[in-house]
């Protein structure tokens, strides 16, 4: 999809359909709605009199121009009540629309800048909500269907018509950063909803090398003696009952000069997860196919980071691998050894990710980030705790987790800071171990357990730890949320970066 600004009039627009906007509870359209109203002698305003037009949240009315002005259609997008709309509002809007346009004919579609006007938003957050809303909304994963429905077109180009020119000068970075921003969720997306079968740990450790190497940055896979020659037995513990190889990847951005990371960014990588000896349930099973959306969205962020060019030196590393119950897997009872020594009792091998997780924020650590956030489809305990309205935080660092929340916030994702209280440290103390890598009993806490066994590999680093295990896969369209993977964490991790630049 093509997404630019353009400085003009909406009402002279020749694309295929014109978007304008309404607030609920408006009698009479103001603004670029009120110049498109005059322009079809008042056709929207006697529809909002008759009540077919009320400007709720979510409501999208298509009136055919029959030839009045130059598109053949106008799309009047309802904002809800004014109070109430915010940057994700437009975000969501944009995405909605793309979708309800996205018909035979349909191909190039205009708008205005929503939010920009009498709501009184930063014209450039508008603008930059509008790009990733039309690129969230416009994705679809289609690559294994034979064949398309008519009925499905996609948009093409989406231009935001702004009579403004100065404020036009304004828009077109902030679009163009949108476009990154949405691009990258959208590999991620790509990457998440792959089958396990076409993304084993050697083709993710493949794509992401193509990516860094498109984006100009440093690209290392450690193999299996490499990860033998550092000590990461926990990692190595999951991958023993694959016949896939595990892959430890690490991916460089440098923006400023000078040694060591203020960054690490950490994903997990388990591209299926089966719970390995702990086997898990048949029933859903093949949504484990998208264990590695950690490690996609590491990916993703990096290739963002390098085209935004922050100064900062961050690192992207995911570890990758299958959890398979082989003949040599690993057996619940079993003690392995991570990266810095510690030892670690395995009484659930399906807790695998917080395994391969301990050995690559190790190497973080060694390789002198300064800050670490890893982000994971940690716990089905986070999915009970806060559904799949928002994902979990932990951390041993308030500003860090404070810099994380604001960026997950401007990327209109809701997080929830969980307790990371000493009284939890109990709960993964083991008799014949330094630790075990579940709790065991009806005790609970099951998502800041998680968070408290990969504490005991970060040291007195700044970290924060991100469950996305609720969000990670949308069972249907929603906004900016796409069916299946949704991208969750991509953006957030961008912002991230761009913060800690500044």
């Amino acid at each position: 999809m093509d997404i630019r600004i353009e400085t003009g009039d909406i009402t002279s627009s020749t694309a295929d359909a014109v978007v304008v906007n309404l607030f609920e509870g408006m009698t009479s359209p103001g603004g670029a709605t009120g110049a498109v109203d005059r322009a079809l002698d008042g056709a929207i305003s006697r529809l909002i009199a008759q009540g077919d037009i009320r400007g709720k949240s979510g409501e999208l009315t298509l009136v055919h121009t029959l030839g009045k002005i130059p598109t053949p259609r106008v799309v009047v997008a309802g904002l809800g009540k004014r109070q109430d709309f915010d940057i994700d509002a437009i975000r969501n809007l944009s995405a909605n629309v793309v979708r309800f346009l996205r018909r035979p004919g349909v191909k190039t579609v205009a708008t205005i800048a929503h939010g920009a006007g009498i709501a009184g938003l930063p014209a450039a957050a508008c603008a930059q909500a509008i790009a990733e809303g039309s690129l969230l909304g416009a994705y679809r994963f289609t690559r294994y269907k034979s064949a398309k429905d008519d009925e499905n077109g996609e948009v093409e180009t989406v231009v935001l018509v702004e009579h403004d020119p100065a404020k036009a000068g304004v828009m077109a970075p902030a679009m163009a950063r949108g476009v990154v921003m949405a691009r990258a969720t959208n590999l991620q997306r790509d990457l998440a909803n792959e089958p396990s079968n076409h993304l084993t740990p050697t083709v993710l450790a493949e794509r992401a090398r193509q990516v860094a190497e498109a984006a100009g940055l440093e690209f290392e896979a450690l193999e299996r003696a490499g990860m033998e020659l550092k000590g990461m037995g926990s990692l190595l513990s999951v991958a023993k009952g694959s016949a896939q190889p595990p892959k430890m990847l690490r991916i460089s951005y440098r923006g400023r000069p000078g040694d060591g990371y203020d960054l690490a960014l950490v994903g997990k990588g388990i591209t299926f997860d089966t719970g390995g000896i702990s086997i898990k349930p048949a029933a859903g099973m093949d949504a484990m196919k998208a264990d590695m959306t950690g490690a996609a969205a590491v990916i993703a962020a990096m290739e963002g980071i390098a085209a935004l060019k922050p100064r900062i030196n961050v690192v992207g590393i995911a570890p990758c691998t299958e959890n398979m119950p082989g003949g040599a897997a690993s057996k619940p009872g079993d003690v392995v050894t991570a990266m810095n020594g510690k030892t670690i009792e395995i009484l659930n091998t399906d807790a695998e990710g917080r395994l391969v997780l301990a050995d690559a924020v190790c190497w973080a650590r060694e390789l002198g980030a300064s800050r670490v956030v890893d982000i994971a489809t940690l716990t089905g305990a986070v999915t009970t705790a806060l559904g799949d309205v928002c994902y979990g935080i932990m951390t041993n660092n308030g500003d860090l987790a404070a810099a994380v929340e604001a960026a997950a916030a401007a990327a209109g994702e809701k997080t929830w800071r969980l307790p990371m209280f000493k009284e939890y440290d109990e709960l993964v103390k083991s008799d014949v171990a330094d630790i075990k890598n579940t709790g065991t009993g009806n005790r609970g806490a099951g998502t800041i357990v998680g968070a408290k066994f990969i504490e005991h590999f970060v040291g007195d680093t700044p970290w924060v730890h991100m469950d996305i295990a609720g969000v990670d896969i949308g069972d249907k369209d929603r906004g900016w949320v796409a069916k299946g993977a949704t991208g969750y964490g991509v953006r957030s991790l961008i912002n991230l970066a761009l913060e800690l630049a500044e």
